[in-house]
């Protein structure tokens, strides 16, 4: 023990100076463990902001379980808008109208002819033919775009109206 106390009094500079550094060091390292914790607290804090508590395992929960919800009406909606575009696709979509003179001696452009069709060319041609003394009406199925009727000039080019709408 004594070479030990006058080996310390001769070196006790370079002890004191090495055990400064330590201290300095290990204050570096705790101001940065403070500075990491406080960092992490408030991040923790902002995470289980508006829970009760402030616990972790119940905003995971309730993640999970609005994630779930949501999901669900995701897929709900997807079956929707699936049934819908089925569906839509037989309702009256495509409308194509001309008017015109189909006789010289008579006056304005009084007759017409209109396509209704669905997405597919699927409905009807109605066509009038209007003259002095009388009007006349005539309908035409439609199955693709065509018909089993022979179609006027006036017809197909309301059909073609009606397509390319």
């Amino acid at each position: 023990m004594a070479s030990f106390t006058s080996w310390l009094t001769v070196n006790a500079e370079i002890f004191i100076m090495a055990l400064s550094g330590a201290v300095l060091a290990l204050i570096g390292v705790s101001i940065w463990l403070v500075v990491r914790l406080n960092r992490a607290e408030r991040r923790y804090w902002a995470l289980t902001d508006g829970t009760n508590g402030g616990n972790l395992e119940a905003v995971l929960t309730d993640h999970v379980a609005e994630i779930r919800e949501a999901t669900n009406h995701v897929r709900e909606l997807d079956r929707l808008t699936r049934h819908l575009e089925r569906t839509s696709r037989c309702h009256l979509q495509r409308v194509g109208f001309l008017r015109f003179n189909p006789f010289r001696d008579a006056g304005g452009d009084q007759s017409f002819a209109v396509a209704l069709t669905d997405q597919d060319g699927n409905g009807i041609v109605i066509s009038s033919l209007h003259s002095r003394d009388v009007t006349r009406v005539y309908g035409k199925p439609l199955a693709d775009w065509e018909s089993p009727y022979p179609l006027t000039d006036e017809e197909q080019q309301a059909i073609k109206k009606a397509r390319n709408e």
